[in-house]
């Protein structure tokens, strides 16, 4: 189960990755348009408040992969900390911004919270 628990970990801190660059160097290119579905003209009024979004992003990655690499019980609580955090942001994206982000950002949180859990 530590297995699965650690690999799930890997995916979520990855795809916080993908949204910090998405968010913070793709905003107002193309793929980032994609992302968001928004225009131009919104991507250039918004890419402060994006770039913001995107480094939080960062820091639940980067707190995700300490998670994986410090010894326990560092590692654990850093996990159980940090997707706790994925969740509540996730949660709370949907609620204010976009309910996708509850599947696309809490239900993976959860599953690897869930798997961390169990693997302990």
């Amino acid at each position: 189960m530590e297995a699965v628990a650690n690999v799930l970990v890997g995916l979520v801190a990855a795809l916080h990755a993908y949204i910090l660059v998405m968010e913070m160097f793709l905003w107002q290119k193309k793929p980032g348009m994609r992302f968001h579905g928004f225009d131009r003209d919104m991507a250039k009024a918004t890419a402060a408040m994006a770039a913001n979004q995107g480094l939080y992003n960062g820091f639940l990655a980067a707190g995700l992969v300490w998670g994986l690499i410090a010894a326990d019980p560092t590692g654990f609580r850093a996990q159980v900390f940090f997707l706790s955090c994925v969740i509540v942001a996730g949660v709370y994206g949907a609620v204010t911004a976009n309910v996708r982000i509850l599947v696309a950002q809490a239900l993976p949180g959860a599953l690897a919270l869930g798997a961390v859990l169990l693997a302990q």
